[in-house]
């Protein structure tokens, strides 16, 4: 079984998120989503309200688990047996910062990166764009998930 970890902090979840997750999908058994928690983080939505944003768009998907995790990565694929992390680009700044991870994730274990390319719609849409959007009280639904709302 194929099964891969697509790791992030998802505050919150948005739709280029959404795509890359659909997308990887179709090209392995399995898809943990796993939120990494970090203490020196200060997030907008919590982690149990990131988590359901997640089950939520995927309800209806089975391959797809959502899991939280703290340290290292690659530590956490070698704890519960993953060969594969998935990463999603949406720009060259992208491709170079996550490069250095790939290498560096493979120095420490056998974990091979799959990239893929954000689709043309949603790749200027990051998270921290969203949550901008949101401080200053603009239309963020159009950039994430329709179960994504700020209550």
């Amino acid at each position: 079984m194929k099964r891969a970890l697509f790791p992030g902090s998802f505050d919150p979840l948005t739709l280029g998120h959404y795509d890359i997750i659909k997308r990887g999908i179709t090209l392995f058994d399995e898809i943990i989503v796993a939120i990494g928690v970090n203490a020196d983080k200060k997030y907008m939505f919590t982690l149990n309200e990131r988590k359901t944003f997640i089950e939520e768009a995927f309800a209806n998907e089975p391959k797809v688990k959502v899991v939280t995790y703290k340290g290292l990565t690659v530590d956490f694929c070698k704890e519960i047996g993953v060969e594969f992390i998935l990463r999603g680009l949406r720009n060259p700044a992208d491709f170079e910062f996550e490069k250095a991870i790939a290498h560096t994730n493979r120095d420490l274990a056998p974990i091979e990166t799959v990239f893929l390319l954000t689709s043309a719609g949603t790749s200027y849409i990051a998270s921290s764009i969203v949550r901008d959007v949101i401080r200053n009280n603009g239309d963020y639904t159009k950039l994430v998930p329709d179960n994504v709302r700020v209550k």
